[in-house]
């Protein structure tokens, strides 16, 4: 059985670079297959992975919806003679970026007025089926947590809510928290990420970690080597194995992979 890690947070927060760290770890240090879902629309997972996105699932949807509403596609196939199903599948199939170690699929935007419910449905499938070929299965999820279920039928083992230092964001994550009963999947495990954090964290925001009843599985310090990285868009996956977050993620990742402990 694969394990299903899903991250999501306030917008700014890290949480992609949280999310290809983790990815590195499993790459360096487990065996097994990965499969990387960015299901953020700004899309910003396949840059620090050092990965190349020509297609995202929302080209496809939209596609679909376009073919869908053509004379062509209205007796029920799809070129070829496809059924809408089996069209699909061979879409996300070609959409699906092949790395050495991790695969990289790239949702792109969510659905517009036009949306074309039936295909999310199908597409739904046809993901949580792939995904179950692979032994890790990390998702990036966008800010707001209903979208999580909108992306997926996995139950998800470990949900990761990363802020930064800062009250807002840790009223942004403890909101989420609150949603996460009524999300349509099963979250096992729930952990508190504080990124970016110079020295110790501050008693007002300890005391505010405190009042979110999440629990705080480890902090990332802030790194002055992540900013030759930023400016120049090179991958964070390629950051020096000894530099301060990737050192302070080897063992948030080891703890989520493992079970906190």
């Amino acid at each position: 059985m694969g394990k299903t890690i899903a991250l999501a947070g306030k917008g700014g927060t890290g949480k992609t670079t949280v999310a290809a760290m983790i990815i590195r770890y499993l790459m360096e240090e487990r065996s097994g297959s990965i499969l990387a879902i960015d299901a953020d629309p700004a899309s910003n997972l396949p840059l620090v992975l050092g990965m190349e996105v020509e297609q995202t699932i929302g080209d496809i949807r939209e596609d679909m919806l376009n073919l869908v509403q053509s004379s062509g596609a209205l007796a029920g196939s799809m070129p070829g003679g496809m059924s809408k199903q089996d069209y699909l599948d061979y879409q996300v199939q070609m959409a699906l970026v092949e790395g050495d170690r991790v695969d990289l699929l790239a949702m792109g935007r969510p659905e517009g007025p036009g949306c074309y419910c039936a295909a999310n449905q199908m597409l739904r499938v046809i993901i949580d089926r792939l995904g179950g070929g692979y032994d890790y299965v990390v998702i990036d999820n966008e800010a707001g947590m209903e979208h999580l279920s909108r992306r997926t039928t996995r139950d998800v083992d470990v949900l990761l809510l990363v802020t930064d230092p800062t009250m807002r964001g840790l009223v942004a994550v403890e909101q989420m928290a609150r949603m996460v009963p009524g999300l349509d999947i099963h979250v096992k495990e729930m952990y508190l990420i504080v990124n970016r954090l110079r020295g110790e964290l501050p008693p007002p925001l300890a005391e505010a970690v405190e009042r979110t009843g999440l629990e705080l599985i480890g902090t990332v310090p802030e790194d002055p080597a992540m900013a030759e990285f930023e400016i120049t868009g090179r991958p964070l996956v390629e950051l020096p194995a000894d530099s301060a977050v990737y050192r302070a993620m080897k063992e948030i990742a080891r703890r989520v992979v493992d079970g906190a402990r």
